[in-house]
């Protein structure tokens, strides 16, 4: 055999194979599948859109004697002892009925909260409880367990009746 005829076997055998035609059934499955990652996108962004909703909402403390009790916590996302506030308050909270009482955050970390938390001069792990007037009626220090602060929630929301 010649080096010429190697050559050219070694070339040929080298050269790029073409790829298979996409048959309607691949066309199809794309499709699905790009679909699929659509449903996905729009459910994350839909998510995405509803947590942060509420997240503003729990932060706008403008809000404060919009129920007839309203708590805000006086909270350092950076503190593992706020968390563990804020953990027990929402456990709390499960035992009322939707607009009997609001939850709202104060976060020291934004002007808003810090300005909120030097007006009422208090520190963060800190519970103010507002009549449906705005006007502060209870101050709870330090870490609470719900079925506490569930009781307090109680009797205060009954003494503003």
């Amino acid at each position: 055999m010649s080096k010429s005829r190697s050559k050219a076997r070694k070339a040929k055998a080298k050269a790029p194979v073409a790829p298979a035609p996409r048959t309607r059934r691949d066309m199809l499955r794309l499709g699905g599948y790009g679909a699929a990652a659509a449903v996905g996108v729009v459910g994350v962004g839909f998510w995405g859109a509803s947590s942060f909703s509420a997240y503003g909402k729990e932060h706008d403390l403008s809000r404060v004697g919009e129920a007839p009790l309203t708590v805000v916590q006086i909270h350092d996302p950076q503190c593992p002892t706020c968390t563990a506030l804020q953990k027990q308050t929402r456990a709390a909270l499960r035992d009322f009925d939707e607009g009997e009482i609001t939850y709202l955050v104060a976060d020291i970390k934004t002007p808003e909260g810090a300005a909120f938390a030097r007006k009422y001069r208090v520190p963060h792990v800190t519970l103010l409880l507002f009549d449906k007037d705005g006007e502060l009626q209870q101050t709870i220090q330090g870490l609470q367990q719900a079925s506490q602060l569930s009781e307090t929630f109680a009797t205060q929301k009954a003494a503003l009746r």
